[in-house]
């Protein structure tokens, strides 16, 4: 027994050299951390898609076995999520990732933790406090490129109605301007009306409906949400379905790739932003090199009824997926699920992403 007693010792202290002589990076693969992710909505599919793939994201791939993801929601107000965040820092987590409620107001709260020691990666609505990491879409490449396909889609010449989004909200003013900037570029395009599609069915489609009824002639809409409702405004009116750029809900994708004659574009703003978001984390705690700035981008991909034939010459790395069912549309699937729903380091599938798994 003495001699048992005697190796069972020598392992565990030969395991202990081990770990001690590994490299940082190598010791920290074996650590498991926590992490809290901080949103202050949702009321809408992306936010409940995006904590659903988070969760996903930490129980398969790389990250399986790595992360101990809690989720704290809060009401939509800057003051509710800094009560929430307060709360968060005295549980000292490795890292917190926030969907902040306002770009400046966490700033103070945001500053507490990084005095803490603990990693904070804004993403999706991101802060502008220095100490955090902000994760975040390309915004200017986006609207960019929806509009230069529009461009090639009307030869360069023709008129066309632009979504302005929801009154006062800046996303949508830096949509409008992507638009506009890349549109300038084509004399022969003529903006001949606007509308506040305010990111929803309803306001789209009326929005479209009432220009259809004053411009007896049409040949593109650049919405900056479903596309649905401009079509619908089209076929209601008995008009052509003219090329339409959206992004990428479901609804949008099976509708484009399902009606007749139609032509579109989705730009997206992939819902997987909190699997990326938790995967910076886990690697900048693991000791991993950092990011060399504080702001990241995401480039997700574009999904069009030509993609694959179709490239952007203003942005040429841009992947351009065609719209396929069963590959990028769902028509089983909720209308508002985000595409594409999974990053290429984990797989995470359409039910998984909607919940019905």
């Amino acid at each position: 027994m003495k001699q048992l007693a005697g190796l069972l010792a020598a392992a565990a202290l030969s395991t202990v050299v081990a770990i001690a002589t590994m490299p940082h990076h190598a010791a920290a693969r074996c650590k498991k951390y926590t992490i809290y992710l901080s949103n202050n909505f949702v009321g809408n599919d992306w936010r409940q898609q995006m904590e659903r793939v988070g969760q996903v994201s930490v129980k398969k791939g790389p990250l399986a076995g790595r992360v101990d993801l809690k989720i704290e929601n809060v009401e939509n107000t800057a003051q509710a999520q800094i009560n929430s965040l307060n709360n968060i820092i005295r549980a000292k987590p490795d890292a917190i990732l926030i969907d902040a409620a306002s770009a400046e107001a966490l700033n103070p709260t945001i500053r507490k933790a990084c005095d803490a020691g603990i990693l904070v990666i804004s993403f999706d609505q991101v802060v502008s406090e220095s100490c955090a990491y902000a994760l975040e879409s390309d915004w200017n490449r986006i609207p960019a490129v929806l509009a230069e396909w529009i461009a090639d889609q009307l030869g360069g010449k023709g008129q066309v109605f632009v979504d302005r989004g929801l009154a006062g909200a800046p996303i949508s003013a830096q949509l409008e301007k992507g638009y506009l900037d890349v549109l300038k570029k084509y004399p022969d395009i003529k903006v001949i009306g606007n509308y506040n599609g305010e990111y929803a069915l309803g306001p789209e489609q009326a929005g479209v409906a009432s220009l259809l009824a004053a411009h007896p002639e049409v040949d593109g809409i650049l919405t900056q949400g479903y596309g649905v409702g401009a079509i619908k405004a089209l076929q209601d009116a008995g008009r052509k379905v003219v090329p339409v750029t959206a992004f990428s809900y479901n609804t949008a994708a099976v509708t484009c790739v399902q009606t007749e004659g139609a032509a579109c574009i989705l730009g997206s703003n992939p819902a997987f932003l909190s699997s990326e978001a938790i995967r910076l984390a886990v690697d900048i705690l693991d000791g991993k090199p950092k990011p060399k700035g504080r702001h990241i981008l995401l480039y997700g991909d574009f999904l069009a009824t030509n993609g694959g034939a179709w490239k952007s010459k203003l942005y040429p790395e841009a992947n351009i997926q065609k719209i396929a069912v069963g590959k990028n549309a769902f028509p089983d699937r909720p209308p508002g699920l985000t595409l594409p729903i999974t990053p290429d380091w984990v797989e995470i599938t359409a039910e998984e992403a909607a919940g019905s798994s």
